[in-house]
């Protein structure tokens, strides 16, 4: 990465016709969940390492440096931004006032489109009606809410900390601070969670009257606290069998209850209820990923940022880009992922991005019941239920 975080001119050609999306990342959490292996730190793991500069209470300022550091690299672009996105870690461990400044930030600099979708993650343990009253203030109008699970011995295998109910009271708070949309984050396959504790996750869920349910199968990932626990023998390994149990069971019940599935793991009782920055991103749409660690993408290149809170504050105070690194896609790169992300949706990808080994891979998935017939024919590739279950195994086979 160049100093000044400058682009080819590849990344913004044929720019007007994309939609532009900004992630913002707060990298801080209160305690660290076993099975989490994202880009986040506790206060006890930022502690002498980056000083003031890793401080979370200047957080915002540090933000609105790398938005105006994006201002300055994408130059004349006049797309106004159509989604923005704050994640984490848990962005509402910072004052509901700095996550409005960083918003406006983005507001300022590069103006949000009329019907901008602005969402922020929150952890409900970390917000109440005062907080969300003046996120909706600010310009928020979708928040996602951690819930995980309903179960309180779930909640303990996972390191989850907030109290079973408090999320279905967080989505009656943000819908009288005026929320229009509202998302409940749960987890499957937790080891020692039943069918009937899957179950009774969903029917809180939906009781809560969000317009939105994500659901994701628990991935062990290496290095964190639940690895080593599966590892001593202290939990049982989850097991892929129960995952494709408890998504079937996800799809029938969210789907009794007016949920329709629009990527694998996303359903929305609307259109509008889908989150449309997602989206940004199984379509291979631009957006910019401020904060440590953050990835961005534009016209084809990818860059990520540094990790650290403290070496990126650093890079910025010091008039550089937080840039780790970046690659240039080629043709060959951008159709593939096309077809890995696309294929997740409900419209499914086009059958003019695969080649012939792919369509010969479609016509013998579409034998076995793993993509729908009348789609195929009008041209798409859409995944059947038993094909989204097998999602990863059919795109393997059609990118060939």
């Amino acid at each position: 990465m160049p100093e000044d975080g400058a682009l080819p001119a590849s990344a913004l050609a044929g720019a007007a016709s994309r939609p532009l999306g900004f992630y913002l990342h707060v990298p801080y959490c209160a305690t660290r969940c076993g099975y989490c292996d994202f880009n986040t730190y506790t206060a006890t793991e930022l502690r002498g390492s980056g000083g003031v500069l890793a401080s979370r209470d200047n957080y915002a300022d540090t933000l609105t440096d790398e938005v105006r550091l994006a201002r300055k690299v994408l130059g004349d672009d006049p797309r106004p931004v159509r989604t923005v996105f704050v994640g984490g870690g848990t962005p509402t461990l910072l004052a509901a006032g700095d996550l409005v400044r960083m918003l406006a930030a983005v507001r300022d600099e590069f103006g949000l489109a009329d019907d901008a979708e602005i969402t922020t993650e929150a952890n409900p343990e970390s917000v109440d009606e005062a907080y969300l009253a003046e996120l909706r203030e600010g310009g928020f109008n979708r928040v996602s809410f951690g819930m995980q699970s309903a179960r309180q011995h779930v909640l303990k295998v996972l390191d989850r900390t907030h109290t079973p109910g408090r999320p279905e009271a967080c989505v009656a708070e943000a819908r009288a601070a005026g929320f229009d949309h509202v998302n409940l984050d749960l987890i499957y396959g937790t080891p020692g969670e039943t069918d009937d504790d899957w179950r009774a996750t969903l029917d809180a869920a939906i009781g809560a009257g969000p317009d939105h349910v994500s659901a994701y199968a628990l991935i062990v990932e290496e290095g964190t606290q639940l690895a080593r626990r599966i590892r001593r023998g202290e939990v049982p390994m989850t097991d892929d069998d129960v995952h494709a149990d408890r998504y079937l069971i996800a799809d029938e019940v969210l789907g009794r209850a007016g949920f329709s599935w629009y990527e694998v793991s996303n359903w929305a009782t609307t259109e509008a209820g889908r989150c449309l920055h997602n989206e940004l991103y199984w379509r291979g749409a631009d957006w910019w990923g401020a904060g440590p660690g953050a990835h961005s993408h534009a016209g084809g290149v990818r860059w990520w940022n540094v990790k650290h809170p403290g070496a990126y504050a650093a890079a910025l105070a010091a008039g550089r880009s937080p840039g780790a690194g970046r690659e240039v896609l080629s043709e060959e790169d951008r159709r593939v992922e096309r077809i890995l992300l696309e294929l997740r949706l409900v419209e499914g990808c086009p059958l003019s991005l695969l080649k012939e080994a792919g369509l010969a891979a479609a016509r013998k998935a579409r034998d076995e019941g793993l993509l729908e017939v009348a789609p195929y024919a009008a041209g798409r590739a859409v995944l059947t239920l038993r094909g989204r279950l097998l999602a990863d195994a059919v795109v393997r086979e059609l990118v060939d």
